[in-house]
């Protein structure tokens, strides 16, 4: 399964993969990934507090959204009482949403010079509709790759929290959205897939163990974060 879960360009496109080091500006694409209640958002919000006390001009943004068109697709894939959304429709609608982010958010934030912290990338769609909805993680890839003009992130940071754990976490914050919502199957499938990326994504990745305390976790973010920023600017 690891194999299908490679970047794969598409030979057919004359758009090359770059990360955001590719782009205009000196900018930072950094990606946080894992199943509900990993503690992503939390951790977005520590690294921009640490990040900016320390000079940099840092965004943090979210997928689904970060647009005004991403936040209305945003309630439509993930609220309740939308009606039957099928796998394809799901995984086009988050392609969607990614389309307007890379484009309108991400990519002229970077060309400024910024840090962009997003809660969630392509590997999220990789992991809930390539496995989760059984669409094929490399499908999904590629379709994200093609919305994104090939878009890819400077680091990807995995949280690790095991699947028990985090399905407790969730259903302590009270109402489950759709995806959360899923069986717990589906989210075998998910948190699996998310652990193959990230071990098999070398230096690009970050493992982060995320049972420990939310300083304990942000102490190993915050370590994987400067050893990328002292590489680009050695």
């Amino acid at each position: 399964m690891t194999d299908s879960l490679k970047y794969i360009p598409d030979p057919t496109s004359n758009t090359p993969i770059v990360s955001s080091s590719d782009c205009v500006g000196e900018g930072l694409f950094i990606v946080f990934e894992g199943g509900d209640g990993a503690g992503k958002s939390t951790q977005v919000a520590r690294l921009e507090q640490a990040l900016t006390e320390e000079g940099y001009d840092v965004i943090s943004t979210r997928e689904p959204g970060g647009t005004d068109i991403g936040e209305k697709l945003r309630g439509l894939v993930l609220e309740h009482g939308q009606g039957i959304i099928d796998a394809r429709t799901e995984a086009l609608i988050y392609a969607a949403s990614r389309s307007a982010h890379a484009e309108q958010k991400i990519r002229p934030a970077l060309a400024a010079g910024k840090i962009v912290l997003c809660d969630r990338y392509i590997d999220s769609s990789a992991a809930y509709q390539g496995a989760g909805r059984n669409l094929g993680t490399e499908n999904i890839t590629q379709l994200s790759l093609w919305a994104t003009q090939n878009l890819l992130p400077d680091l990807t940071v995995f949280i690790d929290v095991p699947l028990d754990a985090g399905r407790q976490r969730t259903d302590s914050r009270g109402a489950a959205d759709r995806l959360e919502s899923e069986p717990d199957e589906f989210h075998t499938l998910v948190h699996q897939t998310f652990g193959e990326l990230a071990s098999s994504g070398g230096e690009n990745y970050a493992i982060v163990d995320g049972t420990g305390s939310i300083d304990e976790v942000h102490g190993q973010i915050l370590r994987a974060v400067q050893r990328v920023l002292k590489e680009r600017v050695a």
